[in-house]
């Protein structure tokens, strides 16, 4: 028995042949997604839907005729980000992807002060008292409606890997799992209902909001072959990575950073979402927005002055891994806390505050060195997460026995593995797959086979 999981990202386009029987990656893909279209403004960050499912579409096809023996397909792909489909399934649209910043521009009246103006993300807080951040695919909706942008007849929104599942099954209208609908805002994730009549009060079209299942549910087939609803790719990576044993958590680090415990209670505070995962059970997920992009921001630093005093400059990512080795050794030296150079790495905004910076204290003569700030920017990834652990613990009374590690920042980086090590005071354990979304969006469509057999 084989089955295919497809995750369509942001950058690129993962498949894997999984043994579902040996729990083993017969064979793995990666391929370009096409990047990002070029537009005229610098807050736009938008991509070809249809080049996107055409590319996803050939591999797939590749696999399917180099494994015959192929028993289900399963999708994950980027969550958040969405687009428009006619009433026969066509894209009318592009994707508007999670990283867009339409959601940030003070376009709107405040309805206070003739002269003030508010954000779309403001606008929604004041008149339906929700917190979405921009690039949350109702934000974008809202944002589209409210200008007067909303595609002629558009029938319903999706995400790019529900689209790609239209697509493959010739489906007309879009079903989306409950971790992609509560993914693009505007969803009551403990009862698994969009909120109408909120997106309503905004002033939005709510007829455009497709249906939504809590099951792995199947969308029709491809080939004969039975190809499930999407689920999000921070399920996806915890299902291919964790599995789903009680008392785990999930840390990634990436681009960005995420922890993610596995509960059966629903549990939301500021910057911790209940994200849907199989029926009756969630993820408390807290989602950092620089990870691996502060680390890249240090070595971007020394690689500019290299430059400037005329050396040359290559990646510096080798040396600032012995520097923070050092600082890692003289901290286990010296005696717990004195002289920490400390550093905060919310350098691009927090999910809650956007505008929230980040900063370097406890400066002094002796701690000031590549190495102690090197190590500090690893710290501050960790601790950041660590914050959200923190908010779940107290939250709920949950404490994970189990660290499972994943991204390519956790794989690559020892030093980092050990802050994390010695700050949650649990060892880390990797996750059981390199391409985890991928694999775990196959492993989601055998909870469909299993339960046909």
């Amino acid at each position: 028995m084989k089955a295919i999981g497809v995750d369509i990202g942001t950058t690129t386009i993962s498949l894997v042949v999984l043994d579902t029987e040996g729990n083993n990656v017969v064979e793995a893909r990666t391929v370009s997604n096409g990047g990002f279209i070029r537009t005229a403004n610098d807050w736009e960050r938008i991509q070809d839907a249809e080049d996107m499912t055409r590319r996803a579409k050939e591999e797939l096809d590749a696999l399917l005729d180099a494994h015959p023996q192929v028993s289900s397909i399963g999708l994950t792909g980027q969550m958040h980000g969405i687009l428009y489909v006619d009433g026969d399934g066509h894209s009318l649209s592009p994707l508007y992807s999670w990283e867009d910043q339409r959601g940030n521009l003070p376009e709107f009246a405040s309805g206070t002060d003739e002269n003030g103006r508010m954000t779309m993300v403001e606008l929604i807080r004041a008149r339906s008292g929700i917190s979405a951040a921009t690039g949350y695919g109702l934000v974008t909706h809202c944002y589209q409606n409210l200008k007067g942008l909303t595609p002629k007849g558009a029938a319903a929104v999706c995400t790019i890997p529900d689209y790609l599942g239209m697509v493959l099954t010739g489906r007309r209208k879009p079903l989306l799992h409950a971790s992609m609908a509560a993914s693009i805002g505007f969803f009551d994730s403990e009862h698994g209902t969009f909120l109408r009549d909120r997106l309503e009060a905004v002033g939005a079209d709510s007829s455009i909001l497709p249906e939504v299942t809590d099951q792995f549910a199947a969308l029709g087939s491809y080939r004969g072959i039975p190809v499930t609803a999407a689920l999000g790719d921070n399920q996806a990576s915890f299902l291919g990575s964790a599995g789903t044993e009680a008392d785990t958590m999930l840390v990634n680090v990436g681009t960005s950073g995420q922890i993610s415990v596995l509960s059966k209670q629903w549990f939301t505070a500021p910057g911790i979402e209940s994200r849907p995962f199989m029926a009756g059970q969630y993820l408390l997920a807290g989602s950092t927005l620089c990870g691996g992009r502060a680390y890249a921001m240090m070595e971007r630093f020394f690689r500019i002055y290299l430059e400037a005093a005329g050396a040359e400059a290559g990646s510096q990512f080798a040396l600032m891994g012995r520097l923070a080795q050092q600082a890692l050794e003289e901290r286990q030296r010296q005696e717990s806390g004195k002289g920490t150079l400390r550093v905060t790495t919310t350098f691009g905004g927090t999910r809650v505050d956007p505008n929230e910076r980040g900063s370097i204290t406890g400066i002094d003569e002796d701690n000031f060195t590549p190495q102690n700030l090197i190590f500090g920017v690893l710290e501050g990834v960790a601790r950041e997460l660590y914050d959200m652990y923190h908010i779940i613990c107290e939250g709920t009374g949950i404490h994970a026995t189990r660290m499972v590690a994943s991204g390519n920042a956790l794989r690559k980086n020892a030093v980092l593995r050990q802050i994390f090590e010695q700050m949650f005071q649990a060892e880390v354990t990797p996750a059981r797959y390199e391409e985890e979304a991928a694999c775990g969006a196959a492993i989601s469509s055998c909870y469909l086979s299993n339960s046909h057999s």
